[in-house]
């Protein structure tokens, strides 16, 4: 048993290392002059524009059903009156912000892993390295702050979206003015509700490019290792997901709550 598991140990942290050089790669090639910005604004609108629908229409079940499912609970405790302070909580706090960014990690972060893995494969990368121009910084920075940017912004989108289809859910079994159903949900919320949720998604957004862009940057030679890349970008993003929520809770009932 030892003498299997001391190779698995080693390659996690021989990965372990390499993740590590990579970030310090990124950061020196941010910093560096000659952004990509064209590059950059294109990468906002293909991981941002291009998520929004799949994101909206998620978003929109998601408040639809955990309506429909909390309105019975708090029917019977006689606190109906609740249910869009409930509901919005919910979903700003913790549901909102995970879903989006497990949503993105699997589109996202795949579509990420697998194009550079491809072009890894190909040798296109290989070849403007060759040719001079600088591959981390048109590759990999410009598509790292591209999710760290449109991250966050689909998560919000996705909140008022989600509060969208609960009251649509609401109005299914009751009749609630929008008026009065708008005012409860901003008057439940609070600064120590929406910073914690907007740092996080940050994160989340930092994570899934940066692991999107190192799996496929680090693909090994061959058209298999294109899906390897695409497949451990999406699991690897997502557990760091639920590691950096975990993380920012954490630290965020410390300081706030």
């Amino acid at each position: 048993m030892a003498e299997h598991a001391a190779p698995a140990w080693k390659r996690w942290l021989e990965e372990s290392g390499d993740q590590v050089l990579f970030l310090k790669g990124f950061f020196r090639n941010m910093f560096r002059g000659g952004f990509e910005w064209s590059e950059f604004v294109r990468q906002c609108y293909e991981i941002g524009y291009k998520s929004f629908a799949l994101v909206a229409i998620t978003a929109f079940i998601m408040g639809l059903v955990l309506a429909l499912q909390l309105r019975p609970t708090l029917v019977s405790f006689g606190a109906e009156s609740t249910l869009p302070r409930t509901l919005v909580i919910s979903i700003v706090r913790e549901i909102g912000p995970v879903i989006t960014a497990v949503i993105c990690a699997g589109k996202i972060g795949s579509g990420i892993g697998a194009e550079l893995g491809s072009m890894k494969v190909t040798e296109q990368i290989d070849a403007m390295d060759v040719s001079g121009a600088n591959p981390m910084q048109y590759l990999v920075v410009t598509r790292v702050l591209a999710t760290t940017c449109m991250i966050p912004l689909l998560a919000v989108m996705g909140h008022v979206i989600s509060l969208i289809g609960g009251y649509v859910a609401i109005n299914i079994q009751a009749s609630v003015n929008w008026l009065l159903y708008y005012n409860k949900c901003v008057g439940a919320l609070t600064f120590s509700d929406l910073l914690p949720a907007f740092i996080k998604t940050i994160f989340f957004g930092f994570a899934i490019g940066f692991i999107g862009c190192y799996k496929g940057y680090n693909s090994n030679r061959g058209t298999e290792s294109v899906g390897l890349s695409a497949n451990s970008a999406v699991v690897a993003a997502s557990l760091w997901i639920f590691v950096i929520d975990a993380i920012v809770v954490q630290v965020s009932s410390l300081l706030l709550y």
